[in-house]
């Protein structure tokens, strides 16, 4: 999985405000996961995550990206935001 295929599947299913995918596999070369899969960080405000908590919100990232989520990805840090929130 690529950051720009994360980026695809988060945009079709939740339609983000805003949103930033980065591929931070490279900060963690050494690293005994490494070799499992790539590390990504993502960062999005979507109206879908309205009145949702945190563990609501990661479960549709998730959810958005399916079966792909296993592949090749070792580590997937998730910031979501309901519209408004800082």
């Amino acid at each position: 999985m690529t950051a720009d295929q994360i980026e695809i599947l988060l945009r079709a299913a939740l339609a983000p405000l805003a949103m930033q995918v980065n591929d931070d596999s490279h900060l963690h070369a050494g690293h005994a996961g490494a070799r499992e899969g790539r590390h990504f960080s993502v960062t999005l405000t979507s109206a879908r995550f309205t009145g949702l908590n945190r563990v609501a919100r990661h479960r549709l990232v998730y959810d958005s990206l399916g079966p792909l989520a296993e592949q090749g990805v070792h580590a997937l840090a998730i910031v979501a935001k309901a519209p408004g929130e800082d």
